[in-house]
């Protein structure tokens, strides 16, 4: 359990990371409606005033994630908040009545983060 529970952490951690550090600006097949960026996706759903805020959010979850590793207290709150933030990117590809496939990333994130906190 313990290796099944830091395989959950990690995945969930380094795929944050990626997306909001290493590939914000580069297009991916899950992006909403046409955006290329993630700054664009956020102008789709009419966010644009929050990206700096859930970037920062995310962010510092995962990092909060990583940290879980050696303070496992950690881990539980900042999965659960990363799971809020996951149904809200759940709920804005319905909005914009995105392709089921586009909302997969978000809801493999929000199971693997409930996974955590409930292990």
């Amino acid at each position: 359990m313990d290796i099944f529970l830091i395989a959950l952490k990690l995945i969930v951690s380094l795929g944050i990371l990626n997306v909001w550090v290493l590939r914000r600006e580069q297009p991916t097949a899950y992006r909403g409606q046409a955006a290329r960026t993630l700054r664009e996706e956020f102008a789709v759903y009419g966010l644009t005033p929050f990206y700096s805020a859930v970037g920062l959010c995310k962010v510092a979850l995962a990092l909060a994630l990583l940290v879980s590793l050696w303070w496992p207290p950690v881990a539980g709150p900042a999965a659960g908040a990363l799971a809020v933030l996951m149904v809200g990117a759940f709920v804005m590809h319905l909005k914009v009545k995105d392709p089921a496939i586009k909302s997969l990333p978000a809801l493999a994130v929000l199971a693997m983060c409930l996974g955590i906190v409930l292990l």
